[in-house]
């Protein structure tokens, strides 16, 4: 019998915040090394990711935005693309739990598996706690 896997679907925050080595820095570089160990299964959304590179670019500019982007997530991490079934279901998170778009992505990857913990600085997410196994990285 297969050992159980846990899945961690990363927030933008939560990458941002091991970039910066700020308050939970540690523990989503944990995660990182529990996926390249495959001890755990790691997604991001693209649209998350997107949200990562926009940050970066705007903090650093287009070469050291590409430079980072290239090397954070191992390669057993993947990127979900953003499907039409995904962008709906983000919809309805923005309009019936006040949740930003782009975050809508993010909590719909975790609540596709009971598997799924969604790891976020973001306490924007707490109005979604009762349909997703978020951590909640502490605050600043």
């Amino acid at each position: 019998m297969p050992s159980y896997v846990p899945g961690y679907v990363l927030d933008a925050s939560a990458l941002i915040r091991f970039l910066d080595k700020e308050p939970g820095a540690e523990r989503v570089r944990e995660i990182l090394r529990e996926c390249i160990e495959r001890r755990a299964d790691l997604c991001i959304s693209a649209v998350q990711w997107g949200e990562v590179a926009a940050n970066l670019r705007k903090r650093y500019g287009a070469v050291r935005e590409k430079a980072i982007m290239s090397n954070v997530l191992p390669a057993e991490a993947k990127i979900i693309p953003a499907t039409a079934e995904h962008a709906v279901r983000a919809a309805a998170l923005k309009v019936d739990r006040k949740l930003s778009y782009a975050d809508g992505f993010a909590v719909d990857l975790a609540m596709e598996s009971e598997d799924r913990v969604l790891v976020t600085a973001d306490f924007d997410f707490k109005v979604v706690e009762d349909l997703a196994r978020i951590e909640f990285l502490p605050a600043k």
